[in-house]
């Protein structure tokens, strides 16, 4: 029962973070266009219709990169629980590749209980850092946005990774076949 639900919370947690980052490629798209658009306009390559578009605004989106800076905080920490449930994440293993299979799962609980501690670490210092932004009150410089809601987001993805990578490091010291 547990396992089906860590699953499905990986999943859904990798599905939105999936979202968010398609709909910031193309916001990126779409204000580069703009972007060329505006500057092809007051270069006069099209005439009139350019005045037209320069009249109503056509350039790139106010603020894209700070939409984007926050958009990809939050999918990194949706793609971390899928990442960690399914052992995906880079690997070295020049030298214990030869080692024997109990050797190698010591080292596989090691690093899962690693990476459960720091994952927990950062939900603890993001969950301070959302409360300092909110008590005061920065927003970003162009769309004026609260800063904290950035936070709050990656706060949301890292509570559920905290979540994964203690079951999967508490798999692991139980000898744990299926992860």
């Amino acid at each position: 029962m547990i396992h089906t639900l860590i699953h499905h919370l990986a999943r859904l947690m990798a599905l939105l973070g999936g979202i968010v980052l398609c709909l910031l490629v193309g916001l990126v798209c779409i204000s580069i266009l703009g972007r060329e658009i505006n500057d092809m306009s007051h270069a006069g390559y099209f005439g009139s219709v350019g005045s037209w578009l320069i009249a109503r605004g056509v350039g790139p989106i106010t603020g894209d990169f700070e939409l984007v800076e926050a958009g990809i905080a939050f999918a990194i920490f949706a793609f971390l629980p899928l990442a960690q449930l399914t052992g995906s994440h880079a690997t070295v293993d020049i030298f214990t590749h030869g080692f024997g299979p109990r050797a190698n799962h010591a080292i596989a609980t090691f690093w899962s209980i690693v990476m459960a501690i720091v994952i927990v670490l950062i939900t603890w210092r993001l969950f301070v850092g959302m409360q300092d932004k909110i008590r005061y009150g920065e927003t970003t410089y162009l769309i004026q946005f609260p800063i904290w809601w950035a936070y709050a987001a990656s706060f949301a993805a890292a509570i559920a990774t905290s979540i994964v990578s203690v079951y999967c490091a508490a798999m692991r010291l139980t000898g744990a076949r299926k992860i």
